[in-house]
């Protein structure tokens, strides 16, 4: 199973059992029904309700960005793996500030591990190490934290710190990092780390779209109408772990440079060459296999999401206790 990446505009159309895409030049490439995995779509596309019954049929989610790049939402299909009895034991978790606490505490410690596991990696450079320790001294207050709101201000406090190591870490002149803005962002580090944050979201989304979960129903960030706040919570683990190591790579690597980005009126965004490129490297990290420990045999990158999702599951219905992912490799 793979996923399809569309940036040029045209129309997604269905013929028979068979996905079509034709650009604007009318030329036209089917895609393999049975093998798609998901669907991003990053230009204007038109698309019918034959299209729809189609992807739905095959429990494919297709995932929209606008124009700079920016997530406008997703097809969710209609869910194929309910489970009375995990949505009432995700929502009781929830209902119960201890164990939400300590659920959402849980996502806070792998991010972190994630996060320092990055420094380590540049641990020569000068101001590393110093970095490493303040925010240790911060993950170690997390166990005292008794509210949901003081455990987004310790998380806040470590993300700050860590942005402090970005301009040591990126020895590359042409990008220089000053502080996080979001809306929008203003310059290329901040374009990359929401377009990556916006892409993982959407991974996270259709590997829970594949489990018993809820996506609407989180521990961390507060369940929203507008959002599958789950999604974000889990994604918190894998952002550092993926989307901050792959900018890392991209811009250490001059894989990617000012070219690939367009600035108009303050708003900073990739342009398609940029987004491509990301895509291309972002595939490839979760493509990417390691000997997992306990199955004792080699998964993906983007399968470590989808067991996240089981161990959550297992410590919802009392079977085994959620140990977060904690890479060791």
């Amino acid at each position: 199973m793979k996923d399809y990446y569309v940036f040029s505009e045209g129309e997604l159309k269905r013929k028979d059992n068979t996905i079509y895409f034709i650009n604007e030049n009318n030329n036209k490439k089917a895609l393999p029904i049975e093998q798609v995995d998901n669907l991003y779509v990053f230009n204007n596309i038109t698309i019918n309700s034959k299209f729809i019954n189609l992807i739905n049929k095959y429990n494919i989610c297709v995932h929209f960005f606008n124009y700079y790049g920016f997530y406008s939402g997703s097809f969710y299909p209609r869910e194929i793996n309910n489970s009375g009895y995990v949505l009432v034991r995700q929502s009781s978790n929830y209902l119960n500030n201890n164990k939400r606490l300590f659920i959402a505490k849980c996502f806070i410690k792998s991010g972190v591990h994630h996060i320092i596991r990055n420094l380590r990696k540049y641990k020569d450079k000068e101001g590393i190490i110093n970095l490493i320790n303040i925010m240790k001294d911060y993950s170690n207050s997390i166990e005292k934290i008794d509210s949901i709101s003081g455990l987004m201000g310790i998380e806040g406090n470590i993300r700050q710190i860590y942005y402090q190591s970005f301009n040591i870490i990126l020895n590359n002149q042409l990008f220089s990092f000053k502080t996080r803005t979001k809306r929008p962002p203003e310059d290329p580090i901040n374009i990359l780390i929401s377009f990556g944050n916006s892409i993982m979201y959407t991974t996270v989304l259709s590997e829970i779209y594949k489990t018993h979960l809820n996506p609407t129903i989180s521990y961390l960030h507060e369940p929203s109408t507008k959002r599958f706040s789950l999604s974000l919570d889990i994604a918190e683990i894998f952002k550092p772990l993926i989307i901050d190591s792959l900018i890392f790579h991209l811009i250490n690597n001059r894989m990617i440079n000012k070219n690939h980005f367009k600035f108009i009126e303050g708003l900073c965004f990739l342009n398609e060459e940029g987004k491509k490129k990301f895509i291309a490297e972002y595939d490839k990290k979760l493509s990417t296999t390691i000997y997992h420990r306990t199955l004792k045999r080699k998964v993906s990158y983007k399968y470590l999401i989808r067991l996240e999702c089981y161990k959550l599951i297992k410590h919802l219905i009392e079977d085994k206790v959620y140990k977060p992912l904690k890479a060791w490799w």
